[in-house]
């Protein structure tokens, strides 16, 4: 079995001790230091008590200057921290009371396989937030959270059914030229090759 390359970022070197010595005798990962080497390890472990903006502005730097996948070991994190991590590269979060060497491994090899791990309870929290941000702030300016306005679901949903340009501007009331802008904006912004591959992707995101 391939070892997991993987590299700590801790905001105190008790922390950083502590979780290196776990990792090191764990025969799944190998413990790396970070920035070492030409290429990035697998996976970054960061270690610390809350999400703060300065462990934010840590995220983000991994995020800009490596291809690894970050799993987030914290004492404290709530849904709205836990939305701005994930928009920081954030793949896998623990609680600190919960990092035993054995579930922090686990974790680990679940991001690495290109998953995600979330506390359960944390998962419904972040569901009713991403609810909460549809609902009041993304939905009335007819956005969601998939990249597509409303209208430009409406607009795949009628493709899908098999309508051509001049029936969905009937419908939707539009002239055809906006119901082509609007396939067009489509595929360009998602680099979608065609309408069956639009389509495709409206299905995939279960908006039709």
């Amino acid at each position: 079995m391939e070892r997991i390359t993987v590299a700590l970022r801790a905001q105190d070197p008790i922390s950083q001790a502590g979780v290196a010595s776990q990792l090191r005798t764990r025969p799944e990962v190998s413990v790396t230091e970070w920035g070492e080497g030409d290429t990035s390890p697998q996976i970054v472990v960061v270690v610390v008590d809350a999400v703060d903006e300065e462990v934010l502005t840590m995220l983000r730097h991994i995020q800009r200057t490596s291809t690894s996948r970050t799993v987030l070991v914290t004492t404290d994190i709530d849904e709205q921290k836990l939305v701005s991590a994930a928009e920081c590269g954030v793949a896998g979060v623990v609680r600190r009371s919960e990092s035993t060497p054995e579930h922090l491994v686990q974790v680990i090899g679940t991001v690495a396989r290109g998953e995600g791990h979330l506390p359960s309870d944390l998962l419904g929290r972040l569901l009713e937030e991403v609810g909460r941000l549809q609902g009041q702030v993304l939905g009335p300016r007819g956005l969601h959270f998939t990249g597509l306005a409303a209208r430009e679901v409406d607009v795949l949903r009628l493709v899908a059914e098999g309508y051509d340009t001049a029936d969905i501007a009937t419908k939707l009331a539009y002239s055809e030229r906006t119901i082509k802008n609007v396939l067009h904006s489509v595929m360009t912004r998602l680099q979608l090759r065609n309408r069956s591959h639009a389509v495709a992707y409206a299905m995939r995101q279960g908006l039709i």
